[in-house]
């Protein structure tokens, strides 16, 4: 079996700021810009990898959803409580630098971890966790 990652999402309570930090501060490209039912779906993606895409969606997108869990689910994202997406980068430091200096909030700043990677992380506009991750050699 032959098996490759195509998709994965990440909620955010305001697409616009998303985009903004996406495609202007982490130099995403926008591929697709969908609204159904009052919600908004955005694709992403690394202009070098093609086959993968980042779907920044509302924290539920469920159109069948209660609205107290729509509701539970904002308050978890408003908390930074749900997972975000680690990117891999070959200068550690030179993406700290350009992310912060773009504004972007600073979890942690860029250390060698004993597990064998330089790495760095940051908040979203919408509190998702995003690390950058250099392998050491």
């Amino acid at each position: 079996m032959d098996l490759t990652l195509s998709t994965c999402f990440i909620a955010v309570d305001d697409h616009d700021r998303a985009l903004t930090f996406y495609r202007d501060v982490l130099g995403l490209e926008v591929r697709n810009d969908v609204g159904f039912e009052g919600m908004r779906w955005v694709t992403v993606g690394v202009p070098s990898q093609p086959d993968v895409e980042i779907v920044l969606e509302p924290p539920l997108a469920d159109p069948g959803a209660s609205a107290a869990d729509r509701a539970a689910a904002a308050d978890l994202l408003a908390k930074g409580m749900l997972r975000g997406v680690i990117f891999r980068t070959d200068d550690c430091d030179a993406t700290f630098a350009r992310i912060s200096a773009a504004g972007g909030e600073v979890l942690q700043e860029p250390v060698d971890q004993p597990y064998g990677v330089r790495d760095c992380a940051f908040r979203d506009p919408a509190g998702n966790m995003l690390r950058f991750s250099q392998p050491r050699s």
